[in-house]
């Protein structure tokens, strides 16, 4: 039974007294995570610690206790725990909890960790440590599997989109530094120690008011109240602009209501706040916008602003709205890695709801990037365009007065707040400071090019014979395809991609290449300033101790030193295929060559019997290999899948033919 250190303190303490005094069979498992979390982060009654929560629940009766903790270290000698209380770290969870559920009676685990979107809070506000380390990506090494996602269920692990698919960024600017994502089994996190971020120099202005100049704007006239919904995703500031908004109000003598809506607001669940505003502080409206009562929606986040509950509020006679378009996926990316992510669907769905020529849409996440070097106040920005539009009913200098009041990054969210006023008034001096935006500007997909650059990496890879291999395979496809389906490129495309995949599989010697080719450094000198040192996360599978529970190899941190072992190992790539390749005699790296053998001999069999008929099925099979990500028993999961759906499209591939042959006699 989960429970929450709040639920605890107020009332779950009894349940606990109930279930021993019954004697019925439970394992409690009590999250200190020191704030309130679910509601917003707002401090517990009165002090609770975890050892005196294990000597409350010891004195209860309770059995067996265990505490874990991210940093299980750092309590004192002289704390005291309850007698039977045992103290891990957090990765034995699993293993306690396994344990604890064939164990008699009432027992508890204590799992202290303090809420990490709180952690981000008060390190914005100095309250609490902020360690000079941080994680970074290797996107040449990322397979684009998830298992990090998985791992941490982290709101700053980001999809990057790339020629090769989607990978994984961290977005450093909503990094909790929790490090779970270390978790994930995969060799391409690397952790920076030291240094800084290098933030990049926004424009100069003459001013160090960007605003200054501007006419002020006129606030609209409020008609009994004047609803704002604002939506976003957790962590991100949706409910300080809503408190903001009602000290702006509060300043001017107005009345002002806010609802929050949080839900699963910590692991990047949707965040909707619900603000209304009147004339008269005694005179305060219904505090949840009902159906087409909205006057304004501010989308930080389209994806919520487009989701029906927002939607319903909206009015195509009454609502404006200002939506920031870049797309930042909520909490279902961690179970589905593969989610589109596309702006046209959302944008379409506001429109429709509101009209043409209702709606504001445009980059605000890059936009503040360019400007402020950091994208951490996009909130803001989207603040000073509507003020400045003449959406909102409250002056500037209010809003400014209630940025000031929140003391938190003060000079930056002003500043914010008076680049969205110029991005509402003078769009072309904005163009011309921070140059266009990326939205559109991807070259279009060029199929020979693709081949082209991949025939590069893999001779790279390999040598000039084995990129000479996947030529002539595509070769070989390109021309059935030609000849059963002129004009069509999608199975030369499937192939050229998934064929890349399985030849250009990450082993030890490809992983040391590409992180001492000079890419990777050239990328970690882009984001990082000053004298950091990096640490590696690897399992090397010759020698990495085993999980007790799954079996699985651990993942361990190696020192700068293992730089030299990557650059001594990376030319050994000749021996790879040789009987003097140690590592090819694995598992892992024998399943890999025979994926290769297993789809060049599919391929054949699609050349030899394509058809017009069998051709979508031919275009599925091709393209099951992209399917298969990751390292160790994440690909070897992914493999048993992949090969289950083979045989499902491989019979229907072949049955197609022989109905076709049949139709033909």
């Amino acid at each position: 039974q989960n429970i929450g250190d709040g639920t605890y303190y107020h009332s779950g303490l009894m349940a606990i007294r109930a279930a021993v005094s019954s004697g019925v069979n439970i394992t409690y498992k009590i999250l200190f995570n020191d704030a309130v979390a679910l509601t917003g982060g707002q401090p517990m009654d009165g002090e609770l610690f975890p050892w005196t929560i294990s000597k409350q629940i010891a004195a209860e009766g309770v059995g067996r206790i265990a505490v874990v903790s991210d940093e299980p270290e750092k309590y004192s000698d002289n704390l005291d725990w309850a007698p039977q209380a045992e103290i891990h770290h957090r990765r034995e969870l699993e293993r306690l909890q396994l344990e604890m559920r064939e164990i008699e009676g009432v027992t508890a685990i204590i799992y202290d960790q303090t809420c990490a979107a709180e952690k981000r809070r008060r390190r914005k506000r100095g309250l609490y440590p902020d360690p000079a380390r941080r994680v970074f990506i290797n996107e040449a090494v990322c397979e684009g599997c998830g298992d990090c996602n998985a791992a941490s269920n982290c709101v700053a692990i980001r999809p990057l989109e790339t020629a090769l698919g989607r990978k994984r960024v961290i977005d450093q600017s909503s990094c909790n530094k929790d490090f779970s994502c270390l978790d994930g089994f995969c060799p391409s996190f690397v952790t920076v120690e030291g240094g800084a971020l290098k933030i990049s120099a926004p424009p100069v202005v003459d001013s160090a008011n960007p605003a200054a100049g501007l006419p002020e704007p006129t606030p609209v006239n409020i008609d009994g109240s004047y609803n704002i919904l604002l939506t976003g995703i957790g962590g991100t500031g949706v409910i300080t602009v809503g408190a903001g908004l009602g000290m702006a109000a509060h300043i001017e003598g107005k009345g002002c209501a806010v609802l929050d809506q949080t839900g699963l607001a910590q692991k990047n669940g949707a965040v909707m706040s619900h603000v209304s505003i009147s004339n008269d502080p005694d005179t305060v409206m219904a505090t949840r916008i009902g159906t087409a009562m909205s006057d304004l929606v501010i989308g930080f986040d389209m994806v919520v602003a487009a989701g029906q509950a927002a939607i319903n509020t909206m009015s195509a006679t009454r609502t404006r709205a200002v939506i920031n378009d870049h797309l930042v996926p909520l909490a279902a990316f961690a179970e589905r890695p593969d989610m589109p992510l596309e702006a046209g669907g959302y944008t379409n769905v506001i429109e429709t709801a509101l009209g043409n020529g209702k709606a504001d849409f445009f980059d605000a996440t890059q936009l503040v990037a360019k400007l402020l070097g950091d994208h951490i106040s996009t909130n803001v920005f989207l603040l000073g365009f509507a003020c400045q539009k003449g959406y909102l009913p409250l002056k500037a200098a209010s809003l400014e007065q209630s940025i000031r009041l929140n003391n938190v990054a003060v000079e930056m969210n002003l500043r914010a707040f008076a680049w969205g006023r110029v991005a509402a008034h003078e769009p072309d001096r904005l163009a011309e400071l921070v140059g266009p935006q990326n939205n559109n500007d991807a070259p279009a997909f060029n199929l020979d090019q693709f081949i082209e650059d991949r025939k590069r990496d893999l001779a790279a890879y390999q040598n000039a014979a084995y990129a000479g291999r996947y030529y002539k395979t595509i070769e070989s496809v390109a021309a059935a395809e030609n000849k059963v389906s002129p004009g069509y490129i999608n199975l030369t495309e499937a192939v050229a991609r998934a064929l890349y995949k399985l030849m250009a599989y990450k082993d030890e010697y490809e992983v040391a290449r590409l992180y001492t080719d000079g890419r990777y450094r050239e990328k970690l000198r882009a984001q990082f300033d000053g004298d950091y040192k990096l640490k590696f996360n690897f399992a090397p599978p010759l020698f990495a101790a085993k999980d007790r529970v799954t079996g699985q190899p651990l993942k361990k941190e190696y020192g700068a030193y293992m730089w030299q072992a990557l650059k001594f190992l990376a030319p050994l790539k000749v021996l790879r295929g040789t009987p003097l390749d140690p590592f090819g005699y694995l598992a892992e790296r024998k399943s890999e060559l025979a994926l290769i053998r297993d789809y060049e001999n599919l391929l054949d069999e699609i050349v030899a019997k394509l058809t017009p008929d069998n051709y979508g099925t031919a275009v599925e099979l091709a393209s099951l290999p992209l399917q298969i990500r990751g390292f160790g028993h994440v690909k070897s999961h992914a493999i048993e899948e992949a090969k289950a759906e083979e045989a499902r499209l491989l019979a229907a591939f072949r049955n197609s033919n022989e109905m076709s042959v049949q139709a033909a006699e």
